[in-house]
């Protein structure tokens, strides 16, 4: 999963004309070199499309995560949100969507995993040039097809600061969620990204909008291991790049 890298980047909520940004990230995942067989079945390689827009009434923010692993795109996840804000209200109020497939190897073996609703609210901050910003979310979350355990909250923080002189980007979301189908009833799960912007550098041309970098998937209670267990801390890097448009 990632998602939310930019969204602060571009939180011009207030703009009078329409503003849109995309991207395409391209992650390999180191995760089968520092646990083995504890979670074997984890994809290779993630593609995601990321996408941001705003208009004078808010903001439209997805992405689309696409997994693969034996050379076959083995699933795929994304989110949808959408917030409403003007210049005179101090929060906005989201909703967005979460949800995504599973394809086994098998007949019948495929899934859909992580459906979820959530509603609430979100206090958006950018600095005047851009170049760092953060947003803070608390919403109610319904999980589809949870049974008696649908409903639950989630807390929500998003960052991103480019800095010398545009050269390099830290960013990144964290997100705390209950379950109480886990140990300690809460869900962590944090991506931090770092980038090196090709484009920022001497005799690159601007238009050349391709960065490097990498990726630590942070989590408590989320991954799941072979043995079907989610019970357990994980810090996964991967080595990535990214073209913005």
């Amino acid at each position: 999963m990632k998602k939310k890298f930019f969204y602060v980047g571009v939180l011009c909520l207030w703009a009078t004309k329409s503003l849109a940004q995309l991207n395409v990230q391209l992650h390999y995942d180191l995760g089968h070199g520092m646990y083995g067989n504890e979670i074997s079945s984890r994809q290779h390689l993630t593609a995601t499309v990321e996408n941001f827009s705003a208009d004078k009434w808010g903001s439209t923010y997805f992405f689309m995560d696409a997994d693969f692993g034996d050379n076959v795109l083995r699933g795929a996840y994304g989110e949808f949100s959408r917030e409403i804000q003007t210049k005179k209200m101090p929060v906005a109020f989201h909703v967005e969507y979460n949800g995504g497939l599973s394809y086994g190897t098998g007949k019948g073996d495929g899934y859909a995993f992580g459906d979820a609703y959530l509603a609430g609210v979100a206090y958006n901050w950018n600095s005047k040039d851009f170049a760092k910003g953060f947003s803070v979310q608390a919403m109610y979350k319904y999980l589809a097809k949870n049974g008696p355990y649908c409903h639950s909250w989630q807390l929500t923080g998003v960052w991103r600061n480019r800095f010398a002189g545009g050269l390099c980007t830290f960013s990144g979301f964290v997100d705390l969620w209950y379950n109480n189908t886990v140990n300690g009833n809460l869900i962590l799960m944090s991506e931090p990204q770092f980038w090196f912007n090709l484009a920022a550098l001497r005799r690159v041309s601007d238009d050349f909008k391709l960065s490097i970098g990498t990726e630590v998937e942070i989590s408590n209670n989320f991954v799941y291991t072979e043995t079907g267990q989610n019970n357990r801390f994980y810090a996964i890097p991967t080595i990535a790049c990214k073209w913005e448009f």
